[in-house]
């Protein structure tokens, strides 16, 4: 069983990584779609000679596009471009952006989009921006591959915890049944009592028992010496034939006491107010 629940683990670690590996290639797509954005950003400024530099991933979820030279731009442009090429990225629906002061890193313009469009949050977009040193930064909302994947671990790790919890939980030992219990095959003082043949031996005879007598016996054998309730040996000898009548134990508990009186220290006794009891001396 621990064999098969490290293989589960490695499976999910396998599964993870393949999520991983898949998540980085979105995330390599989304960059080059910051630096298209950058790039449009310089051309409507009339700038199509200098540099985006290196977009600079600033958390998991937010992206830093910085340029070589200072430039202007409109705000109805960038939300635009913005907007028509995040599109096809599939995990963008929902971002904030801002246009950053390099001198001061003060908001020059910000706006957020939202996949519910009415929860866009957009404003003067008429107005040229002057010239100046800009930052643009965008924060993605932590959705799609990241909480696919933080679900799926997580779900699978409980799922790993409920595996090991069922089947790595202690078991109880299981008391083992005395030989005569496996064989079948009692000892009582010099005599032996074969369920399976249904037969008392003693002194080299055998006595037959009758089917009902050898139910009766078997529970006296099993606990010698021990005090069985009248009830008991009536719900287990007779409940499962749908009737029970109280005189027919009295009278089974008599043949068998004729059948073991081969052997003095052996008898059955009643134990008033209880029931019966195989007594068994040394």
């Amino acid at each position: 069983m621990g064999g098969i629940l490290i293989l589960l683990f490695i499976t999910i670690i396998c599964v993870a990584f393949s999520i991983t590996g898949s998540d980085n290639f979105d995330f390599a797509r989304r960059e080059i779609l910051l630096r298209r954005i950058g790039h449009e950003i310089l051309l409507q400024s009339g700038d199509s000679t200098s540099r985006v530099l290196p977009v600079k991933k600033i958390t998991e979820n937010e992206y830093q596009i910085s340029f070589e030279n200072a430039f202007t731009f409109q705000p109805e442009f960038l939300v635009n471009t913005t907007q028509r090429l995040l599109a096809q990225d599939p995990l963008a629906s929902d971002y904030v952006v801002n246009v950053l002061n390099c001198a001061n890193a003060g908001v020059a313009y910000g706006y957020a989009i939202s996949k519910n469009k009415k929860d866009d949050i957009v404003a003067c977009i008429g107005r040229r921006q002057p010239i100046a040193c800009y930052m643009i930064n965008i924060k993605f909302k932590p959705t799609g591959i990241i909480t696919a994947k933080n679900g799926y671990l997580l779900g699978s790790l409980i799922v790993l915890a409920l595996v090991g919890f069922i089947f790595l939980r202690p078991v109880k030992p299981r008391k083992d049944l005395p030989d005569s219990q496996h064989t079948g095959i009692f000892t009582l003082g010099a005599m032996l009592f074969n369920t399976e043949t249904r037969k008392l031996m003693a002194n080299g005879k055998t006595i037959d028992l009758t089917k009902t007598e050898t139910r009766v016996l078997s529970i006296f054998a099993s606990s010698p010496n021990e005090a069985i309730e009248r009830s008991r040996l009536q719900k287990e000898i007779w409940e499962d034939e749908g009737v029970i009548v109280g005189r027919s134990l009295d009278m089974f508990i008599s043949k068998l006491r004729k059948k073991l009186e081969f052997d003095p220290n052996i008898r059955i006794v009643v134990i008033r107010g209880k029931g019966y009891k195989l007594e068994i001396s040394a």
